[in-house]
């Protein structure tokens, strides 16, 4: 018996046990989408942008590890899916693009919206094919659905033809292989386990690849035994709770901040899950600290980054390892490197008391932090206020602070919300957007009215593209060609359907804040914020009291 080439499509992402599909649709997708139509387990999202369907599906990866999918058509709609497949390579998020193609056997329309979708997409996937016929479609599927998962996760793509997708084929789905990552070699964790012993002040730096959850498991248990301290990177952030004793600081800034004394103070750095994607959280010189790779792939050298011993291997894996063969050392001296953090939650407290209007973003973060529980999840866009989040504001555990500290896209905030609370629905999400990053995919709104979601859009006003316009004063360039204006948000989410909040003071941010939280359904909410003081006090303040110890 033979069955269509786009019912056997659908059946091998059910053979994947994929749970949704987000896209907008074109002609070239149509048999593709009657085919789904009849699927009993693939339920489709339609979203009002390919962008934030990509984004969508990158953040589902992100969350459960499993591949997220997206569909778009031909041409446009294909281009509209680059920025999210380069945020989920980068990222580290398995993710599948789906795209629709005129026929290639034999079509009418000449060259009318046709690109080279699958050249496009090389350079930010790790694997891009053109189904050319049927009977290929299981093979490609599962390679693709195994590249994408396997570490370092990351985005695939496949174009279907909209010939190819009308064939008959007896071919069928291939059913998901079963497989482990390898396991560090012995000898190369000896000589991990040998040079910590052999160290004075080690230092533990925990980056995106160690942000798994076995891996975090084995982590604080490393940390329970050695008293060894540690940081993360922004994406590295929630792996291990941040209200343990023996957290130092997560790196936001590129250097001079508190955490990068801490880490300039030891002779040896563990770097876990590390990917040069991500800013350094430190800057390696000849004769400096020794500085030990652990990660599932070899450390790629950079001018600031060549460690002197790697450990490769399930990450997890090797932590237990070292846990397991490692004596701790009475010599370790680490005290000084906790000095670092206490005097920066002393600072940090010393500004996020100050309730001035529009709102001090030390204090934006503190009211935050009071009003989420514990498992809550923010999904940060990108602008200035991500430094403030990845530096203050406390994460209990691992993907509760979603921040993108890899291609740092804009318009990612929203999309990334909606998908935390498909994904998790009992918990709260909150979206943290610049007024700038909003406005990218701000129609994604009338998604999560229709879906019936229940988040919180928390939107920092401050009329300008606040990052570029801070780097601007701090380069000594005049202010100009970054204001613009803004709608009215109250109205435009009343008339999504949604409800909209104008914050008036530091109390009632307070107030709207706990407000949403509690209130079933999509809110928004102005927020006016005062980055005046963004470069006193990142650029300068912190650089100076962080040397003065």
């Amino acid at each position: 018996m033979t069955q269509k080439a786009s019912d056997l499509f659908i059946a091998c992402l059910e053979e994947e046990g994929v749970e949704y599909i987000f896209g907008v649709p074109g002609e070239e997708n149509l048999d593709f989408l009657d085919s789904l139509s009849r699927s009993k387990k693939i339920k489709l999202i339609l979203t009002r942008h390919e962008q934030g369907a990509g984004f969508m599906a990158a953040t589902y990866g992100r969350h459960t590890g499993k591949t997220g999918v997206c569909l778009a058509t031909l041409g446009p709609g294909a281009t509209n899916l680059v920025t999210a497949g380069a945020y989920a390579t980068l990222g580290g998020m398995p993710m599948m693009m789906i795209t629709g193609q005129k026929p290639i056997k034999k079509s009418k329309q000449g060259r009318f919206q046709i690109l080279d979708v699958v050249a496009m997409m090389g350079p930010i996937t790790k694997y891009t094919h053109q189904m050319a016929a049927s009977d290929n479609i299981p093979s490609r599927v599962r390679e693709a659905f195994r590249l994408a998962e396997e570490e370092k996760p990351g985005a695939v793509h496949i174009e279907l033809p909209e010939d190819i997708a009308d064939e008959h084929t007896d071919a069928l789905p291939i059913k998901r292989s079963v497989s482990r990552r390898p396991s560090a070699d012995p000898k190369a964790v000896r000589a991990a386990v040998e040079a910590l012993e052999n160290a004075k002040s080690p230092v533990l730096v925990i980056g995106a690849g160690a942000n798994r959850t076995m891996t975090g498991r084995m982590l604080l248990q490393f940390i329970e035994k050695t008293g060894i301290p540690f940081l993360t990177t922004q994406l590295g952030k929630g792996v291990i709770d941040e209200r343990h004793p023996k957290f130092l600081g997560c790196a936001a800034l590129s250097a001079g901040d508190f955490v990068h004394r801490a880490v300039e103070a030891s002779d040896c750095i563990v770097n876990v899950g590390h990917d040069v994607i991500e800013k350094p959280p430190f800057f390696m010189k000849p004769g400096g600290a020794q500085v030990i790779h652990i990660s599932s792939k070899t450390a790629e050298v950079d001018p600031v980054y060549f460690p002197g011993i790697e450990v490769i291997g399930d990450i997890a894996n090797a932590i237990w390892q070292m846990k397991e063969d490692i004596v701790p050392s009475g010599s370790w001296n680490c005290g000084h490197m906790l000095d670092y953090h206490k005097a920066e939650v002393e600072h940090t407290a010393s500004l996020s008391g100050d309730a001035r209007f529009p709102i001090f973003p030390p204090h934006l973060v503190q009211q935050v932090r009071d009003v989420m529980p514990d498992d809550g999840i923010i999904c940060l866009d990108n602008g200035v206020y991500k430094i403030w989040f990845a530096r203050g504001y406390s994460a209990h555990r691992p993907n509760t602070v979603l921040l993108d500290n890899a291609l740092a896209t804009m318009g990612a905030g929203l999309p990334s919300a909606m998908m935390s609370a498909m994904v998790y629905p009992d918990r709260k999400v909150m979206a943290i957007c610049g007024d700038g990053g909003f406005m990218m995919n701000s129609q994604e709104m009338e998604t999560a009215v229709r879906l019936g979601l229940n988040i919180t859009v928390l939107i920092l006003r401050d009329d300008s593209y606040g990052m570029i316009r801070w780097k601007q004063a701090n380069m000594g360039f005049a202010d100009w060609g970054l204001t613009y204006g803004n709608p009215d948000f109250v109205k435009y989410a009343d008339s999504y359907g949604a409800k909209g909040h104008r914050v008036e003071s530091a109390a009632h941010l307070t107030e709207v804040l706990k407000h949403c939280r509690d209130t079933p359904g999509v809110h928004l909410i102005d927020c006016p914020v005062d980055y005046t003081e963004n470069d006193r006090i990142l650029n300068v303040q912190i650089k100076e009291l962080s040397a003065a110890l």
